[in-house]
């Protein structure tokens, strides 16, 4: 799991005890891939992920790992010391960006949702200058070190900043110009499974359990509405690519 979530699954793992379930929380390092762990069987679910990345790494490890049920959006946003709302920032401004792959994409399809471009039609989810394909505002996009975002808001209209470096920075969801939404699905994180085990009933209690009404009051809570619950079904999860890559 990731440490920023540590609270919930200290919650879960009450809730689970409940139900006659003992949950072993893992808390891992950046040195060790959580995913790694789960496909050599040294954990049984893992909880740190969006549907993206999961498909990435399953990709290039060539290993068949299954979401068997969603948990949060910690979405991106786009923040301003400038503009109090979209209609303000002028032609030509700059926006920056963070210049991971993975991030830079999701900060395209943030400006094409907010009506400042369209991404080409082949669109991937990645970033990168020549995944614009139209940009009537003539937007300059400024791509920095995503840990910078914060600092850069003071030089440039605006910046998108990933959830966790805006939390850190002392930012709120709610100061957002937009921000990712529940239709942003393949950024939807997961509990992760290996694939023989996606049908585990335990494993399915223990995602019932995230799921509740009172797991999602806990997180709106806990993390101040940083954290957005979503409960995604079983053919969204499945067909979530259908959202992502362009077609």
């Amino acid at each position: 799991m990731r440490s920023s979530e540590i609270k919930t699954w200290e919650y879960i793992k009450e809730k689970a005890a409940d139900n006659g379930i003992e949950l072993e929380l893992v808390n891992f390092n950046a040195q060790y891939d959580p995913n790694q762990a789960l496909a050599e069987e040294e954990i049984d679910i893992n909880a740190f992920q969006h549907l993206a990345y999961l498909n990435l790494f399953n990709e290039n490890q060539k290993t068949d790992l299954q979401a068997i049920g969603s948990t949060i959006m910690a979405p991106i946003g786009l923040y301003s010391n400038k503009y109090k709302s979209l209609e303000e920032i002028p032609d030509g401004a700059q926006i920056a960006v963070p210049n991971d792959p993975s991030n830079w994409g999701r900060a395209l399809m943030l400006l094409q949702e907010a009506g400042f471009l369209t991404v080409t039609d082949d669109f991937d989810g990645n970033g990168g200058a020549d995944r614009i394909k139209d940009n009537p505002k003539n937007l300059e996009i400024v791509p920095v070190d995503g840990a910078t975002t914060p600092r850069v808001m003071e030089d440039t209209a605006g910046a998108i900043i990933n959830n966790g470096v805006a939390v850190e920075a002392g930012l709120l969801l709610k100061d957002a110009l937009i921000h990712e939404s529940k239709t942003a699905i393949p950024f939807v994180n997961t509990i992760v499974a290996r694939s023989e085990d996606a049908d585990n009933e335990t494993l399915k209690e223990i995602v019932e359990i995230y799921q509740t009404q009172e797991t999602a009051d806990f997180i709106s809570e806990t993390y101040n509405g940083n954290y957005i619950p979503v409960i995604l079904t079983a053919d969204e999860i499945k067909n979530w690519k259908e959202a992502y890559v362009s077609k």
